[in-house]
């Protein structure tokens, strides 16, 4: 009896679903690093910032996080993954470009601006060229352009108009992280000069600490009130989305090499020694100083050890990721706690979440520190630059020197862009919203809350009436009156009585 004729499947000869240059390992753990990525944003972070804040800001919080991750999507395969990986059209900027044809996305990814020739005209480096589709870089790379600008949040929660963020996201993503981006990875000017940024502790972090702070000076406080207590309304909510954070750095930082190579293998696990080390050097900070440990600090300084070691997690050994932890649970600590109380400027930009403590001081931290102990043997594997290294390693003070360079440059252009961003923005929109609706939150903002709770966890008594609400206050069984505030706004879009929390 004849055999049957070969079905034709997603392997078959005949078919282009595996074509000779694709690796399906590399392409597999890249899909899984954008997978990761993506699950720091949403639900990680939509969740962290939803529990962080007070209770009439978590509907807020949160939806600003979520809105920032949707519209990023869109404008990176529109123009902006182009902008940031394409070819050349200036020393920081690629041309702009869709993403959405099916030949772009199948074909080899490709980094067109990182070839290197020398001044003869001789190859000296050959452009990246990864070995999976451009569909997915072109996923891995939204994923930490997304997680920017949901960073970037953190320092405009409570009280910022949510239409003016709506019109701020897509402008700042082209604008600033596009030239960030391209500089340092795609093949711009910081790139070829060999500034290191192994996985975004200055595209990412550093960008996104120092935009926040600028956007939260721009926007103005939130209310006194606010400013004065602003406790966190779910810690173990707030425990869980840091967790996720903490787990999907695996991909953020093991992504990072374009393949599953030796380098990904040390990135991840010096991202999360790091993570533990600083999380215990914070706590223990604040347990001399304060006399007792914080499970927010200890989130913080979990945040700041992973931000810290990013620039350089794959390029140094385990024992300096262990001292970068314990500079990123210590000086951040330092900013925040001690200086933060003395610096005029500091005290007057009301930066919600602290982003540019976790985020700007501990990128830049790293990014230094990344000049000084970046190893020979594994930089040479990720950097097209011949002969970089750190400081200790024989490399001078010359890397340390374009470290900084390249932190001072992405400072300014990050403190120009948004203050023209918003200043543009606030011409169409205020940038605050109104006091009335900062007294509320939510409920006027969104005409939602989070929690349809009375109290401390009372569930209210659908059988009283609303009129029977409105004339008094009734016990709860245990003598205690509730008192009842009717927070109806008309054109604001609230339901009703409220409990004020």
């Amino acid at each position: 009896m004849a055999a049957p004729p070969p079905q034709p499947g997603p392997y078959a000869a005949s078919l282009p679903a595996v074509p000779a240059w694709l690796n399906k390992g590399d392409n597999a753990w890249q899909l899984t690093a954008a997978t990761l990525v993506g699950i720091q944003s949403m639900p990680g972070l939509v969740v962290l910032y939803g529990s962080i804040v007070k209770k009439k800001w978590a509907v807020n919080s949160a939806f600003m996080a979520l809105y920032a991750y949707a519209s990023t999507l869109i404008v990176w395969v529109l123009v902006g993954f182009r902008m940031a990986f394409g070819d050349r059209l200036l020393p920081f900027w690629g041309k702009a470009g869709p993403a959405l044809a099916q030949g772009f996305l199948v074909a080899r990814a490709s980094f067109p601006a990182t070839e290197r020739r020398s001044a003869d005209g001789s190859l000296v480096a050959p452009r990246t060229e990864p070995y999976y589709p451009e569909a997915s870089l072109v996923l891995f790379e939204f994923q930490l352009a997304a997680i920017t600008l949901v960073l970037l949040a953190g320092s405009l929660l409570g009280r910022m108009n949510i239409r003016a963020w709506m019109a701020f996201t897509p402008l700042w993503l082209l604008l600033s992280y596009t030239m960030c981006a391209f500089s340092l990875w795609g093949g711009g000017f910081l790139y070829h000069w060999g500034v290191i940024d192994y996985s975004g502790g200055y595209v990412v972090h550093l960008s996104s600490g120092v935009a926040g702070f600028t956007a939260a000076y721009w926007v103005g406080p939130r209310l006194k009130s606010d400013r004065e207590r602003f406790a966190p309304n779910n810690i173990l909510l707030m425990i869980a989305g840091g967790g996720l954070l903490w787990l999907g750095w695996a991909g953020f930082n093991g992504g990072a090499p374009y393949a599953p190579d030796i380098i990904a293998s040390v990135a991840v696990l010096n991202t999360n020694v790091s993570a533990a080390t600083s999380l215990l050097t914070w706590t223990c900070l604040d347990v001399i100083f304060f006399g007792k440990p914080s499970v927010i600090g200890a989130v913080q300084g979990m945040m700041t050890g992973l931000v810290c070691v990013t620039a350089g997690a794959g390029l140094v050994h385990t024992w300096s990721a262990i001292l970068m932890g314990v500079c990123g649970g210590s000086v951040p600590w330092f900013t925040m706690m001690i200086l933060h109380k003395s610096s005029a400027l500091l005290q007057k930009v009301d930066d919600t979440l602290a982003v540019f403590h976790t985020h700007a001081v501990a990128g830049l931290l790293g990014g230094v520190l990344t000049g000084f102990l970046a190893t020979p043997d594994l930089t040479a594997i990720h950097s097209h630059v011949p002969g970089a290294r750190g400081a200790f390693y024989g490399g001078g003070i010359a890397q340390v020197g374009k470290q900084i360079g390249g932190a001072l440059f992405i400072v300014a252009w990050n403190v120009v862009i948004t203050t023209g961003i918003l200043l543009a923005v606030g011409l169409v929109v205020p940038l605050r919203m109104p006091d009335e609706q900062l007294r509320v939150g939510d409920d006027a903002a969104h005409g939602e809350e989070a929690y349809a709770l009375w109290g401390d966890g009372e569930r209210f008594d659908v059988t009283r009436s609303e009129a029977a609400a409105r004339t008094g206050a009734w016990g709860n069984g245990n003598g205690v009156m509730e008192e009842m505030v009717d927070h109806r706004l008309d054109g604001m879009g609230a339901r009703g009585i409220t409990i004020q929390l």
